[in-house]
């Protein structure tokens, strides 16, 4: 039981990612208009005098929105996800 919870969380944390970053805002076709990656550009840009530094986290979720996740980042998901699963079965 242990085995399907970890992969079933593992296969939720990586399918997940792109879709959650698309809902706030981070899309392939740049930032929405209005969402709350919007407000997250606006105010790292107010913070570094306007523009947003790279390799900041606006920099980086607007990277994976519009070139999609690398496979670095899709294996620490999905290790993250086992183990929530794995440690949310009873």
């Amino acid at each position: 039981m242990v085995f399907w919870s970890a992969m079933i969380g593992g296969a939720v944390a990586v399918a997940s990612a792109p879709v959650v970053l698309s809902a706030v805002g981070f899309t392939g076709a740049g930032i929405a208009a209005s969402s709350i990656a919007a407000k997250m550009m606006s105010a790292a840009a107010i913070a570094n005098g306007g523009g947003i530094a790279a390799g900041s986290l606006v920099a980086t979720l607007q990277s994976v929105g519009a070139v999609g996740l690398s496979l670095t980042a899709k294996a620490i998901l999905a290790s993250t996800g086992c183990t929530l699963g794995a440690l949310l079965v009873p």
